[in-house]
């Protein structure tokens, strides 16, 4: 979990607040709600090709004395960020913030908002090229809980903002590191069986550029890959309530997608549940595979006991349905998985929990991770 605390208004070290700056103490929960999508709005706008310099921005937030390094700080490794994300696929060309209210609880000092944060990041291509088949924008949501005080000129500021990312990939919008020993939190776990090692990871160099297309038939092997994209896009923010949620939710989510798409379980017997040979789904977590959740069990079970997924040489190969696993500190157990949902003009895009992101291009992923191994699976 990560911690920033920030405030929203004017620099608590300021003098008092104008009326155009501050929202005072009678605030009633909505304005607070646009405090807060203003907030993340300024964040995510520095991911963007027409972002303000960090300095700029750090001038309209305002944050206390003891915080304004920080704040900073981030804004600038947004920026940063952004600029990064430009030079490796053309980044973003504008940001949509909405936010989702769950709970708000008022008290006479502070005041409570509970809510999570839906981003649009517009990526830069024409509607020619959304029609054929390229993503219009990235998505990403995002749990937030986020704390008002008020200060001694009765202007609600912001004075927390906790975030809980899980140990996936680091959310667009953030800036910390993953903590990689939540991504244990999965389902799964040590095997029965001994696997041994995986062999050679997937390579990341770029494919020459020699017209051939990496695609795959719409069904084969009675495995529906469009049914698997429908799911991925139908879920991968609101989650499906028939199945439950992990603390690391990506292999389950991917499950679930495979699942729609044809995969059939194999096993079912409680004394299956941590051998890689099986693959279910049941009522209670310990009456599931560790294979169903968790992520190197599910390297298994797919590439080696089933042969449902076929190992890929080059992650470039990737084409709709398929999925990608990533070891991100190469010490050879696998912590995330992702479903390929578009591809145009040879690029990858990926969808995953933990957390829920939709539409990410795979050029981005691995300028983020540039050490990871990457397995790469036709499914």
């Amino acid at each position: 979990m990560t911690m920033m605390v920030a405030a929203i208004g004017v620099p608590a070290y300021a003098g008092p607040p104008s009326a155009n700056t501050a929202t005072s103490a009678s605030v009633e929960p909505a304005e607070l709600v646009e405090l807060a999508e203003g907030y993340l709005q300024q964040r995510a706008d520095m991911l963007t090709s027409t972002h303000p310099t960090a300095r700029f921005a750090s001038t309209r937030l305002g944050v206390t004395r003891a915080m304004a390094s920080r704040a900073h700080e981030e804004l600038a490794a947004l920026e940063e960020k952004g600029q990064r994300y430009k030079e490796v696929d053309g980044g973003y060309t504008r940001a949509e913030v909405d936010v989702e209210t769950s709970s708000v609880e008022l008290n006479e000092r502070t005041a409570t908002l509970r809510l999570t944060e839906h981003t649009r990041l517009y990526l830069p291509v024409t509607r020619q090229e959304v029609e054929d088949g390229a993503p219009e924008y990235e998505e990403s949501s995002l749990a937030r809980t986020m704390t008002f005080t008020r200060n001694a000129e009765d202007a609600w500021l912001l004075s927390s903002d906790e975030v809980e990312t899980g140990g996936g990939p680091t959310p667009t919008t953030q800036v910390t590191e993953m903590d990689l020993n939540l991504a244990d939190d999965d389902g799964g776990g040590t095997p029965d069986e001994d696997e041994g090692g995986k062999g050679s990871a997937s390579d990341t160099r770029a494919l020459p550029e020699n017209g051939i297309e990496y695609t795959k038939p719409a069904v084969t092997a009675s495995y529906n890959y469009s049914k698997m994209v429908s799911y991925a896009n139908k879920y991968w923010k609101k989650h499906n309530s028939a199945y439950r949620t992990y603390g690391n939710d990506c292999t389950n989510f991917i499950s679930q997608a495979v699942h729609a798409g044809g995969w059939g379980p194999k096993g079912g017997a409680l004394i299956q549940r941590k051998s890689n040979k099986y693959w279910f789904y049941g009522p209670a977590k310990p009456l599931t595979s560790y294979t169903w959740a968790g992520a190197e069990n599910w390297y298994w079970f797919a590439k080696k006991h089933s042969k449902r997924t076929k190992p890929l040489d080059n992650v470039w190969k990737m084409a709709s349905a398929d999925v990608l696993q990533a070891d991100f500190d190469r010490n050879g157990k696998i912590d995330h998985t992702m479903i390929v949902t578009k591809k145009h003009k040879g690029t990858p895009y990926l969808t995953y929990h933990t957390t829920d992101t939709h539409n990410k291009s795979l050029k981005k992923i691995l300028s983020d991770y540039p050490r990871a191994l990457w397995y790469a699976h036709r499914t």
